[in-house]
This record gives structure tokens, C-alpha cells and sequence, in this order.
């Protein structure tokens, strides 16, 4: 008798995470695009995500700011008045028309931000009161750039409300449709700067050890997952990603700090997340100024494994991927889902062109965060469209 062999999964087999089944796992990641004016999604996002959705298709909203000082660029949107929520339920209600999945991304940018952005002109919050190195700069309302200021560090009184800010969140995209949230730990943003060694310089509770460093995101997932359930709810780390002055002495470490923090979660819970999303270590080399080497591919895979066979549940990658990077991802096992960003900006039907292996639509970088509700956002043109133009 001859045994069946089993087939290997594929970028565009089909995928059970969780309580969703997806079609294919060519994700939308993300991104920020600052076409929320005053922070209030606007009709042009229901297109542009619409654009992006397929049948069993799993789309990630750009970062979603929290709380009035959450943002950190101009016209971003947020989740916390109950108009954004309104206008959102347009955006998702758009997304599941075309038979796809979405989850809210919930994002606090924490120091990296500015008093321009901040109710009465405050000063951001962080783990810490050392500002962003003069390296960074910050992309002002009037689209200048500015340095980072000095941000005020959390007390270990003030953390609870952040706590309750991230729970409400997630319970107010929920209440708009949303079929999840995604928990934004990555990037050199609020909870990156309490998690990386580089930036967090306390001595209580959230600082100092590896444990005390992982403290916040840990009581933040726990809080978000007792009120919207762990299968609605992702985590996005970088332990490997120096962006923002984002840098640790240990990043393999603490990616397996928080991992293992995540199944001991899930454990708790009799129930996994949704998944474990993070980021290759290329990105900051290649994503964002894209010159220079990517750094060590041995070494990247190396830590990616390392974390992808420590998590217990569905594992997504991000950061750089080609068409056949995705395809080595998932057929070699390296990952369940691949994430896509710059991209899936510049092709909205970037799972049929992949598909089919067709020619990409190539991105204006200069268009990523300007606030035309059209230019360099719906006016990339369909596969279907460049064809009949033969």
C-alpha cells in the first residue's frame, strides 16, 4: 500500500489560524498612510482597503493610535471617540464585502512623538526620559521634520491607564467590526521602549531585568485577551530591529522572553492567540533607507527559527519579502504567513499578481505618508487593467 504523501504548504494554500480560515497567506501588514484627517478614518481608506481584500484574505490595519497621545505622525487614526469607531465600521464593512479578514493594529507611538501631537502640548511618554537620538527625526503637521523631544518617563502609578487604554482599544475595534487587533510591541514605539535595554534605563518593576523588560507587554496582552478573547488578538515584536534607537543587547533572547511569556498566556488561557507576528531583522537595513546589505541571511534565519520553533501557535513573518522569499517562508516551514507592506501599497491585487507571477506595479516612496486621499494611495492601476492596455 502506498502511503499518501502529505503536501507542502504552499504561499497560497489554505490556512486555518485559529478561528479564521484564510485562503492564502499573503497578508496585509501595517502601514501607516496619515489619510485619517484630524484621526478620523475617511472614505478613501474603505477603498484603499477594499482594494487590498480578497475571498479568505487577512488584512492589518495601519497603526491605530489608542489614546489622544498615542500619534506620532500627522492624520493618523485612532479608536478611542466613538466617531472613529463610526467611521471604521465603514472601512471594515467595505473589507467584508469582499470576503476578507481584518484586524485593528493598536499603536501608541510613546516617545516617538512630539508636544505638536500631543492635548496641551505635553511632553510624549516613554519608559524613559532620554529622547530619540538627533539621527531621527520626526515628520511635523506642516510636513517639516523635527527633532525628538525629551519624553516624560512613566511612573509605576501612571502604567495601569495604559494598561486600561490598550483593553478599551481593543474592545472599541471589536465594537467596529473588527474581527481581531493586533497588539503593535515592534518598531521602537511605546512597548518596544519598555522591552529593549537600549531605551529602558529603570530600576523598578518594568526595568533592569529581562522579566521586568517584558512586564507591560505581557499585562497588556493578558489585558486585551481577557476582554476580546486570546483567538481575536495578535502580538507584533522586533527583538532584532534597531529602529528609532530601538537597540538590545540580547535580541534573541528577549524574542524567546516574550514568546515564552506568550505561550505561558496561552496556557493560562486553554487557548492560543491569533498569532506571533514579527519582524526580520532586514528591515531596518532594507526596508527603510532599502541600501547596504541586508545583513547576515544565516544569522536572520537563525533567529527567526529560533523564534518561530519556540512559539507555540501560528507564526507570521514581515520584512522584505519578495514573491519567492514568501515562498521559501512557508514551504520550508520558516513561517505560517508572510506579511507584505510597501508591496501590497503599490499593487492592490498583489495575491493575484504573485499568483500568477505577473510584473509588479513599482511604489512611489514620496507618496507613503502624504494626505491626498487618492495620489500614491487608490491610484495604482490592476493587473487586469495593464493587460488590457496590451
Amino acid at each position: 500500500m502506498v502511503e499518501a504523501k502529505e503536501e507542502r504548504p504552499s504561499l497560497f494554500s489554505p490556512y486555518q489560524m485559529g478561528r479564521f480560515r484564510l485562503s492564502h497567506r499573503v497578508v496585509l501588514a501595517p502601514m501607516t498612510r496619515c489619510r485619517a484627517i484630524d484621526g478620523v478614518p475617511k472614505q478613501g481608506m474603505a477603498v484603499y482597503y477594499a482594494q487590498r481584500s480578497t475571498p479568505g484574505g487577512f488584512l492589518i490595519s495601519e497603526g491605530t493610535v489608542i489614546s489622544p497621545t498615542g500619534p506620532g505622525f500627522p492624520h493618523t487614526p485612532g479608536i478611542y471617540t466613538r466617531e472613529q469607531i463610526e467611521e471604521w465600521k465603514k472601512v471594515v464593512d467595505a473589507v467584508h464585502a469582499k470576503g476578507s479578514i481584518i484586524f485593528c493594529q493598536l499603536w501608541h507611538v510613546g516617545r516617538a512623538s512630539h508636544p505638536v501631537y500631543q492635548p496641551g502640548g505635553a511632553a510624549p511618554i516613554s519608559s524613559t526620559d532620554k529622547p530619540i537620538s538627533g539621527r531621527g527625526r520626526i515628520l511635523m503637521p506642516d510636513g517639516s521634520y523635527a527633532k525628538y523631544p525629551k519624553p516624560h518617563r512613566l511612573t509605576t502609578a501612571e502604567i495601569p491607564e495604559i494598561i486600561q487604554l490598550y483593553r478599551q482599544a481593543a474592545i472599541n475595534a471589536i465594537s467596529a467590526g473588527f474581527d481581531g487587533v493586533e497588539i503593535h510591541g515592534a518598531h521602537g514605539y511605546l512597548l518596544d521602549q519598555f522591552l529593549k535595554d537600549g531605551i529602558n534605563d529603570r530600576s523598578d518593576s518594568y526595568g533592569g531585568s529581562l522579566q521586568n523588560r517584558c512586564r507591560l507587554i505581557v499585562e497588556v496582552t493578558r489585558a486585551v485577551c481577557a476582554a476580546v478573547g486570546p483567538d481575536r488578538v495578535g502580538l507584533r515584536i522586533s527583538p532584532a530591529i534597531d529602529h528609532l534607537d530601538a537597540y538590545d543587547s540580547d535580541p534573541l533572547n528577549l524574542g524567546l522572553a516574550v514568546i515564552n511569556k506568550c505561550n505561558e498566556l496561552q496556557r493560562d488561557a486553554g487557548q492560543r492567540l491569533a498569532y506571533m507576528h514579527i519582524t526580520q531583522p532586514r528591515y531596518t537595513a532594507h526596508g527603510q533607507t532599502e541600501s547596504g546589505p541586508l545583513g547576515s541571511p544565516e544569522e536572520e534565519r537563525q533567529f527567526m527559527r529560533a523564534w518561530r520553533d519556540a512559539y507555540q501557535g501560528t507564526f507570521m513573518c514581515s520584512g522584505g519579502f519578495t514573491r519567492e522569499l514568501g515562498i521559501e517562508a512557508i514551504e520550508s516551514g520558516d513561517a505560517d504567513l508572510v506579511s507584505y507592506g510597501r508591496l501590497f501599497i503599490s499593487n492592490p491585487d498583489l495575491v493575484e499578481r504573485f499568483r500568477v507571477n505577473s510584473g509588479l506595479n513599482r511604489y512611489n516612496r514620496a507618496t507613503f505618508y502624504t494626505h491626498d486621499p487618492v495620489v500614491g494611495y487608490t491610484d495604482y492601476p490592476f493587473f487586469h487593467q495593464n493587460r488590457s492596455r496590451l
